[in-house]
């Protein structure tokens, strides 16, 4: 871009634009509703066989096809936006150099020269100093070239003033060239072939759409959203938009959106379930093992979507299920609530354990968790939302959950991921405090296996996780500390869950470990029980601290059953390390009410049990 293509840009024109791509995307968003909840599903209660199957289809095509457009034109139009917004900033500044030396009589050449007059006293001849043309310094150097420093003391008082407004002119064109090429790169990617048949090759082109526009505003953005800002900040800066400029954040920049903590959950799920088409488009691309582990997990997801949706029409007691955070960074990222959240007086925020990652087991287990505490838990309080919450990269499991092998585990028994996590797990916490518009939310944080780590991490940052009124821990290897008082919530509103035959709750301490194995090399089994008993005479610690099940922690601990016996039951290393939630007679129905009394707020409903 040049001096005067810069001058002559009109933002305004953009803006225009943007507001017509976004009107087209809103068209094709109520064509593909229509399409959707009126066309198909009348034909599909009204008409049977090959003709109706074969319209049917047609049909699911042409919705695709309003789908594609809905969504590239939502990021045409954000495109456009922040292109305008930010080449407004560098055309004022390129005006106003311009003005300034139409004001003191300079010229100004095409490629930004200034011209000055003669001023000032040749000491030599008495005579005055002649004029010049200086070029804009931008501060950034050529090799073999560098700027002109010749005026900077020159007697000629014009010379100065030249090259200041040289230098503002070129510092304008520069930045606005970059924006120019940032956002022409991003927009070009936005252009379909001609014949395009939308299908799974052409979402995953839609994901990459989607970042380069992200990353083409990512200047915008900062300016714009209040990305460094708390989440009650955010709440309050998207309360005060309109409905047109939130309507463009969604379209525009929807994996922000949907994943940005403070976001109202009816937005994020709204954004997320298009970023879940997004995302599986994008991944059924990738060969990797762990994209296909990922877009199993996200088909499941996108599967239970649309049966609760199904099973609400015929029960209104199902709790209505949310998806509240996407993404394939790291080992996968998913958040999903059953109940509103923000509607809801009881929330419980689950944070899953070892060798959690965004898989099928995620998308089927974890998630019937959340579901299970949910159901349980709105029968002793309606107004109960059930989260379980995979913002981080757990650590993973190299071989078995068999104690010999958890520590022998170096990435297992190191508090790295938990802290790593415990930040972004009180941004959410942070988030469903700041949305929830009950009068007194009652907020619960529930840390499973490692998550309980993760718990106790969030825990010790500065102001203790928000909004929690209760903690549960479940199936706990320590959480890195010693007294439940530690926790920010008071030593009567942490409560712990730990079964007899869960050999990830009796983990050794760390002491007793070397204790342990310095006594079986002098001694064989017999050394290695009585050195291990020394460096842990109450028998009171674990791996990550002091066992929050013991009378030396402190905390309230709650009947769970005893759960199989490892390997001897025959259900693998370690069974009862996975039945807390589970409802199911066979597995632990007891440990999931007690879940769901405390969840529901309902502890006088819970039935404890002695410290160990």
């Amino acid at each position: 871009m040049d001096l005067e293509t810069l001058k002559s840009v009109a933002p305004s024109g953009y803006a225009d634009a943007a507001d017509g791509y976004r009107a087209v995307s809103d068209m094709a968003d109520a064509a593909k509703d229509r399409v959707d909840r009126q066309i198909a599903a009348s034909l599909r209660k009204a008409e049977k066989g090959e003709a109706a199957d074969a319209a049917l289809k047609q049909l699911r095509r042409l919705s695709e096809n309003f789908h594609y457009t809905q969504v590239e034109c939502g990021l045409i139009s954000g495109a456009l936006n922040g292109f305008s917004s930010e080449i407004t900033a560098p055309r004022r500044r390129l005006l106003e150099a311009l003005d300034d030396a139409k004001a003191l009589s300079y010229s100004v050449d095409a490629d930004g020269g200034v011209g000055y007059p003669a001023g000032g006293e040749n000491e030599a001849t008495g005579g005055e100093l002649p004029g010049g043309t200086v070029q804009g310094n931008t501060g950034r150097y050529t090799p073999g070239l560098g700027p002109d420093a010749s005026g900077l003391h020159s007697p000629n008082p014009h010379r100065a003033k030249a090259q200041d407004i040289a230098d503002r002119i070129a510092h304008a064109v520069q930045e606005a060239t970059e924006t120019d090429v940032r956002y022409s790169r991003a927009l070009a990617r936005l252009r379909a072939a001609p014949g395009l048949r939308v299908g799974i090759g052409t979402w995953a082109d839609v994901a990459s759409d989607v970042q380069a526009v992200s990353s083409a505003a990512s200047r915008y953005l900062q300016d714009h959203i209040p990305l460094d800002k708390t989440p009650a900040d955010r709440k309050q800066w998207w309360d005060g938009l309109s409905a047109e400029q939130r309507d463009e954040y969604k379209r525009a920049f929807p994996e922000l959106i949907g994943n940005l903590d403070g976001i109202p959950s009816a937005i994020r799920d709204e954004v997320n379930r298009e970023n879940l088409d997004i995302l599986i488009g994008k991944l059924s691309g990738e060969d990797d093992t762990r994209a296909k582990a990922q877009l199993d997990a996200l088909q499941s997801i996108r599967q239970q979507l649309q049966e609760n949706a199904a099973k609400q029409l015929v029960d209104p007691k199902e709790p209505p299920m949310y998806l509240l955070g996407i993404g394939d960074e790291g080992l996968g990222r998913a958040i999903v609530s059953f109940g509103n959240p923000d509607t809801s007086k009881n929330v419980s925020a689950y944070v899953p354990g070892l060798g959690t990652a965004l898989d099928t087991d995620f998308a089927r287990n974890d998630v019937k968790r959340a579901y299970d505490t949910a159901v349980d838990a709105r029968d002793k309080d309606p107004s109960s939302a059930s989260i379980v919450w995979l913002g981080y990269d757990a650590p993973q499991l190299s071989a078995s959950l068999a104690p010999a092998a958890l520590l022998s585990d170096t990435d297992v028994m190191s508090a790295h991921d938990a802290e790593k996590g415990a930040p972004a797990y009180n941004s959410f916490m942070g988030g469903l405090a700041a949305t929830n518009d009950t009068e007194d939310p009652h907020l619960v944080a529930i840390g499973h296996s490692y998550g309980s780590r993760l718990v106790g991490a969030a825990a010790q940052q500065p102001g203790g996780i928000p909004g929690a009124d209760d903690i549960i821990l479940l199936g706990s290897p320590g959480v890195g500390v010693d007294k439940a008082d530690d926790l920010g919530v008071g030593k009567d509103h942490v409560f712990v869950g730990a079964a007899e035959n869960d050999p990830v709750s009796h983990l050794p301490s760390r002491k007793e470990a070397v204790a342990g194995t310095v006594g079986f090399l002098g001694g064989g089994p017999v050394g290695a029980y009585f050195f291990g008993d020394l460096a842990d005479q109450g028998d009171d610690d674990v791996w990550f601290g002091k066992d929050p099940a013991s009378e030396a922690f402190g905390a309230r601990r709650f009947k769970v059953l005893d759960g199989p016996m490892a390997v001897i039951a025959g259900q693998g290393p370690t069974p009862a390390h996975s039945n807390y939630f589970n409802p199911a007679r066979d597995k632990d129905p007891v440990s999931a009410a007690n879940i769901a009394a405390i969840v529901a707020g309902r502890s006088d409903l819970v039935t404890w049990d002695e410290h160990r």
